[in-house]
């Protein structure tokens, strides 16, 4: 017979460790990096040993699922990831992804590269970083990568697997026919793309459906705008991303003010969200469990506080079908 904890596991690939139906995401951890024109690319100032305490709790609490960059903090997130999972390495389950450039002096990222050298290069990096001898899912950052290249891409992957660098692969890209492209290698076992209840994601949900893939669910909150933070009148620091938002962050206006169309949208699915004694991140997590039995959203997190937040949504589960059809008939 199975448990609600044995239902809410997702196998990473056939043969794959288990994981939980929640991990957390790593790039608020990272602090502050910029891009080469001093745009925020990070969250903000942070507190590593803040950090390291909310990993910890994290795992405590049965989230053993941590998806990082090495580009996030331009290197740092790798670095405080591995020093929470120092001791604990064998009971976690380590995602992180490359293809960016960038520079740990400066904390700055400039540029991009695709080629198969640099992603050994990469690869070697972040396993120094992370201090680890093995990434258990190594994703492809660079969304738009053009198809020949990422069948290279993909070959390459297949020479770290059978070199016992890394166990599984996937690209991060929210464009289901490259997601599929990349799925037809052996040990592709999973997709990060974008989904939250503001904004869904049928084509790609569909697609790891088919092919049996994990749905890594990263912005699952909207970049914060489904916890309910930005509602009480604080706006982002100068060195949060919400506070400059680049053309794609269409959630927040300049100067980290959620943008009215969408904040609109919140308060109109908080009522459905909030019942049965869950918060508002815990309502758009469940959600996200709702809508795919593959999916595995990614929540960031700065604060031991924010983490036990999250993992509490565990034990909440799904939300039930006559929930998701109010949610859909109010924003319809």
């Amino acid at each position: 017979m199975q448990t609600e904890t044995d239902r809410q596991k997702r196998a990473l690939g056939h043969g794959g460790p288990d994981i939980g139906a929640l991990g957390f995401g790593c790039w608020a951890i990272g602090g502050e990096w910029a891009a080469p024109d001093g745009s925020p690319l990070g969250w903000g100032k942070v507190d590593d040993e803040e950090s390291v305490a909310a990993v910890r709790r994290a795992f405590d609490l049965g989230v053993t699922f941590f998806d990082t960059a090495d580009v996030y903090g331009a290197g740092h997130s790798e670095r405080v990831l591995g020093r929470a999972l120092a001791g604990r390495r064998d009971e976690a389950v380590i995602a992180t992804k490359w293809g960016n450039l960038f520079d740990e002096r400066t904390r700055t990222m400039d540029g991009a590269d695709t080629s198969p050298a640099y992603a050994r290069e990469a690869l070697i990096a972040s396993l120094r970083r992370l201090g680890t001898d093995r990434i258990d899912l190594y994703q492809l950052h660079i969304g738009d990568t053009p198809p020949g290249r990422a069948l290279e891409l993909r070959d390459a992957c297949e020479e770290f697997v059978a070199e016992g660098l890394i166990r599984a692969y996937g690209w991060s890209t929210d464009d289901p026919e490259r997601a599929a492209l990349f799925a037809g290698g052996e040990h592709c076992v999973a997709v990060q793309h974008a989904c939250n209840v503001l904004e869904d994601a049928p084509e790609m949900l569909s697609l790891t459906d088919e092919r049996g893939l994990i749905s890594v669910i990263r912005s699952p909150l909207a970049m914060g705008l489904l916890t309910g933070a930005r509602g009480d009148g604080r706006r982002p620091a100068a060195g949060d991303i919400r506070s400059t938002p680049p053309a794609w962050l269409s959630w927040f206006e300049t100067g980290g003010v959620p943008a009215k169309h969408w904040a609109a949208r919140v308060e109109a699915v908080r009522e459905v969200l909030t019942a049965d004694g869950r918060t508002l991140t815990q309502g758009a997590l469940g959600w996200l469990w709702a809508r795919s039995g593959r999916a595995v959203p990614i929540p960031g997190f700065r604060t031991v506080a924010q983490a036990e937040e999250n993992a509490a949504a565990l034990a909440h589960g799904p939300l039930r079908p006559g929930q998701m059809e109010e949610v859909a008939a109010l924003l319809a």
